[in-house]
This record gives structure tokens, sequence and C-alpha cells, in this order.
């Protein structure tokens, strides 16, 4: 039995997450970041967003958000800080660095989100 490549499972998740970056964040970040501190837009009430914030698939997909933001970051700081920086012979280490801060972002998130 040939055993099949991890890779495209990353690149999903690459894509994936920089769509997460692209679409959802910057939605997020108008109204919550610019829209509702500027009274542009009413804001919704405490018992309301808590309300929203408290159903368990909405967390899902803050966590699904956070997540896939965060692997796509560390799939592109990785490239950018190795070539960019000229630090091929520390690759190894910075993949580490990079990738493990996703995992722990992605940890804590959790924490946060399903605790």
């Amino acid at each position: 039995m040939t055993r099949r490549p991890v890779e495209p499972v990353l690149w999903l998740t690459f894509s994936a997450g920089g769509v997460v970056a692209a679409l959802v964040l910057p939605i997020l970040l108008l109204l919550f970041g610019l829209a509702f501190p500027l009274g542009w837009l009413s804001p919704p009430d405490h018992a309301h967003l808590l309300a929203v914030v408290s159903n368990p698939i909405t967390r899902l997909a803050l966590l699904a958000v956070c997540v896939l933001a965060l692997v796509h970051v560390a799939h592109r700081l990785r490239p950018a800080v190795v070539h960019g920086l000229r630090l091929e012979h520390a690759a190894g280490l910075i993949g580490l660095l990079c990738y493990g801060a996703a995992l722990a972002g992605s940890v804590v998130a959790a924490f946060i989100l399903l605790a």
C-alpha cells in the first residue's frame, strides 16, 4: 500500500486560512473595531452578544477562524523570515518556532472558546 503525502492537507489549511484572513477577519475588525465604537451602527446589547457567543456553533466557527488564520500566518511567515532575512542555516528552527507559535495560539484559542 502506498503512503499518501500530507502536503495537500497542509495546502488546504493554508488556503482556507487565506480565505478566512481575507474575508472574515476584515468584517469582524470593521464591525467591532470601527463601526460599533464610532457609532456608525448600533452595537448589539450585551445579552444578545453573549447569547450569540454562547452558542457552540459560534464558538466552533470562531475557533476555526483563529486556527486557520494562525496556520496561514505561520505558513507565510516561515519562508519570509528564512529567505528574506537570509537565515537558511536556521530554517528548521524558524519553522519550528512559526508552527509552534501557531499551535500554541490555537491551543489558547481553544481553551478560551471551549472552556
